[in-house]
C-alpha cells in the first residue's frame, strides 16, 4: 500500500499535469479560431470569393483530420507525450508563416498548424477526462469544460488581437509571438509526467471497427462529434463576414464580431463546472441546443446590429458546455478504449468543421446570400436538439 506522502505526491503531480495542459489550450483556441477574425482581411488581401474563403476551413480541418488519425496511432503505441509535443511544434511552424506571403503560402501554413491542432485537441481532451475520472479531481464533464474554457480564452484573445494588430499593421508580430509561446510551452512540458501507452485488448486488432459499428451508441456519438464542432466553427468563422455585409457599422465591427461569440462561449465554460453540479447533463444538452438554434435564428433575422450581437452571445452561451459534456460522456462510456476509438470520433470532429463552414461558403456564393449559407449550421443545431431528445 502506498504511503500517504506518496499518494499526496502523485495527486499533486496529476494536478500539475492537468493545469499545464489547460494552459496549453490557450494557443490552441487562438489557432482553431484564427480564420474567423482573419477572414474579412484575407478575402480583401488575397481577393477571394466566398467559395475560396470557405476552402481555408476545408484545408485547416482536413489537416486536423490527418493529425487526429496520427494522434490515435501515437496514443496507442507511445502514449500522450509524443502527440502533445509534436502538435505544439507543428502549430508553431504553421502560425509563424501565416500571412507571410501569397495565398498558397497561407494554405500551407493553415495545413501545418491544422495538423498540429489535430494532434493536440483529442490528446488534451482525452487526457483530462481520463485523469479526472481516475483521480477524483472532479467530474469529467466539469474538468473538460474547464479545459475548453482556456480554449475559449484563446479564441477571444485571437479576435481582439487580430482586430488591434490589423489596425496597427502588426499582424506578423502577433503571429510570431504565438509561435514563440508555443515553442516555449513545448520546451517547458517535455519532461512532465504523462500516462503511459495502454490499448485495451477488447478494442485491439482488425475486428475493432466491426465491434464499434455494431454498437448503436457509437453512431449517436458520431453524429454529435460531426455536427456540433462543424456548427460551432461555422458560426464563429463566418459571423465576422456576415456582419461586414450589414452596412458601414457592421464593416467596422467585422474582425471584432467573433469575440462576442467566443466571449459568451468562454463565460459559459467558466460557469459550466458549477452549473453541472445542479443540473443533469441531459437537461443541459437539450436546453443548450434549443437555445443555440434560437440564437442563430436571431442573428440571421435580427433587424439591428445590436440584435445580431445579442444573437451571437446567446448562441455562444448556449453552446458553452455541449462539447465538454459530449467528450466526458464518451470517455466515461468507453474508458481507456476511448484512446483507440477516439481517433474516429475526433476525426469526425475535424471533418465537420471542414465540411460545414466550407458548405456555408459554397451556398453563399451560389445564392449570393451569406444568410442562406448560415441556414446550414441552424439546421445542424436543430438536428442535434432532436438527437438529444432521442437520447432522453
Amino acid at each position: 500500500m502506498a504511503s500517504p506522502q506518496a499518494e499526496f505526491s502523485a495527486a499533486s503531480s496529476q494536478r500539475w499535469l492537468v493545469l499545464t495542459r489547460q494552459l496549453a489550450f490557450l494557443p490552441t483556441g487562438v489557432l482553431t479560431t484564427l480564420l474567423g477574425p482573419m477572414l474579412p482581411i484575407l478575402i480583401a488581401h488575397w481577393m477571394m470569393n466566398d467559395t475560396q474563403a470557405g476552402s481555408l476551413f476545408l484545408v485547416q480541418f482536413l489537416a486536423m483530420l490527418g493529425g487526429v488519425q496520427l494522434s490515435g496511432a501515437l496514443l496507442r503505441r507511445w502514449g500522450f507525450r509524443p502527440a502533445f509535443l509534436s502538435g505544439l511544434f507543428l502549430m508553431a511552424g504553421g502560425v509563424s508563416t501565416f500571412y507571410a506571403g501569397s495565398s498558397v503560402v497561407g494554405l500551407v501554413s493553415v495545413a501545418t498548424y491544422g495538423l498540429g491542432l489535430g494532434l493536440i485537441i483529442p490528446t488534451d481532451n482525452l487526457l483530462i477526462a481520463e485523469i479526472s475520472a481516475e483521480t477524483g479531481l472532479g467530474s469529467s464533464a466539469g474538468a473538460v469544460s474547464l479545459l475548453n474554457f482556456y480554449w475559449g480564452v484563446g479564441a477571444v484573445v485571437c479576435s481582439l488581437m487580430v482586430a488591434w494588430t490589423a489596425s496597427h499593421n502588426l499582424l506578423p508580430y502577433f503571429f510570431g509571438s504565438v509561435a514563440v509561446i508555443l515553442l516555449l510551452l513545448a520546451l517547458a512540458m517535455r519532461n512532465l509526467p504523462f500516462p503511459p501507452a495502454e490499448t485495451p485488448a477488447e478494442w485491439a486488432g482488425s475486428s475493432s471497427f466491426w465491434k464499434m459499428a455494431k454498437n448503436p451508441t457509437i453512431w449517436i456519438f458520431a453524429a454529435v462529434f460531426f455536427l456540433y464542432p462543424g456548427t460551432e466553427t461555422a458560426v464563429g468563422g463566418w459571423i465576422g463576414s456576415y456582419v461586414s455585409r450589414l452596412g458601414p457599422g457592421g464593416a467596422s465591427l467585422a474582425s471584432m464580431m467573433p469575440a462576442f461569440f467566443w466571449s459568451a462561449l468562454t463565460l459559459g465554460r467558466a460557469l459550466g463546472t458549477a452549473f453541472l453540479r445542479h443540473f443533469s447533463e441531459g437537461r443541459v444538452l437539450r436546453t443548450g441546443y434549443a437555445a443555440g438554434a434560437a440564437g442563430i435564428g436571431l442573428m440571421l433575422w435580427a433587424p439591428t446590429l445590436d440584435s445580431v450581437i445579442g444573437g451571437a452571445m446567446i448562441t455562444g452561451l448556449s453552446f458553452a458546455t455541449l462539447y465538454p459534456i459530449t467528450v466526458a460522456r464518451f470517455s466515461q462510456r468507453f474508458g481507456v478504449a476511448a484512446r483507440s476509438i477516439g481517433a474516429i470520433m475526433f476525426s469526425l470532429a475535424a471533418v465537420g468543421p471542414a465540411v460545414i463552414p466550407w458548405m456555408v461558403g459554397v451556398i453563399s456564393h451560389a445564392t449570393g446570400s451569406l444568410r442562406a449559407g448560415l441556414l446550414l449550421p441552424l439546421g445542424a443545431t436543430i438536428i442535434l436538439f432532436l438527437v438529444s431528445l432521442a437520447e432522453s
